[in-house]
């Protein structure tokens, strides 16, 4: 079995700080543009409501944030990370869109939420929470912040289920990636633990049974693209 990356929140954080400034260059392009996709499909399955306040944990560049913003009119979002020069460019983003009065970004750890009990109508996790160290801490802590009824949306990566495609998927996603991303990002180690942060998180059957222990009803985990995304959806039970 595969020992899992070391998820320590200082190294995590360190990180992502240091491959900040090419984050979304390499999202876009290492997905090929389908990470956008991911993120409105995220966003619609929320059903927000007019005025909605929305929790985006584990924010980095707050493209989830921002996309949430899309939603309906009214929508107020606290955007949370840990990491700070990550924030910086989230910052820099939200005002590039004037959306600096309507995003609000917060330094904070995902086991333990600056917001307070049942403060937000919904709550977005993209791509990160495979990165946490305890993600039943922050599980528990999302079910906090919810109101009851609230509904949550976690984007985390898969394994395509279709042999001859899986096989495809791996190769690129294990030998390919890693290097591209080393090369754009001059970083040796973040995109070598990209795939093994990801080899190591549970099946999506297994993390959408954690999630419906820790406070979630009406949980659903959906193959996006052929199965290299799951959304995850619930509602705050």
């Amino acid at each position: 079995m595969t020992a899992p990356p070391d998820k320590s929140p200082e190294r995590i954080a360190s990180m992502f700080d240091a491959i900040a400034a090419r984050y979304d260059f390499l999202n876009h392009f290492l997905s090929v543009g389908l990470d956008r996709r991911w993120r409105t499909r995220a966003i619609a399955d929320l059903h927000l409501p007019t005025k909605a306040r929305v929790l985006d944990l584990c924010t980095g560049t707050a493209d989830l944030a921002i996309e949430a913003t899309t939603a309906a009119q009214g929508i107020r979002v606290v955007g949370i990370d840990f990491a700070g020069v990550m924030l910086h460019y989230a910052l820099e983003k939200l005002r590039a869109r004037r959306l600096d009065d309507v995003v609000a970004l917060v330094r904070g750890d995902a086991t333990r939420i600056p917001v307070r009990d049942q403060w937000a109508d919904a709550a977005t996790i993209g791509f990160g929470i495979r990165n946490v160290a305890q993600p039943e801490a922050a599980l528990r802590e999302l079910a906090r912040v919810l109101k009851p009824g609230g509904r949550l949306g976690i984007l985390e990566f898969g394994e395509p289920c279709i042999p001859g495609i899986r096989g495809m998927y791996n190769v690129y996603f294990r030998a390919v990636l890693p290097r591209l991303g080393r090369l754009v990002s001059k970083h040796q180690s973040a995109y070598s633990y990209l795939p093994a942060s990801v080899g190591t998180f549970p099946p999506p059957q297994e993390f959408a049974a954690t999630i419906s222990s820790h406070g979630f009803s009406d949980v659903k985990a959906v193959s996006l693209t052929l199965g290299i995304v799951y959304l995850y959806t619930a509602t705050r039970s």
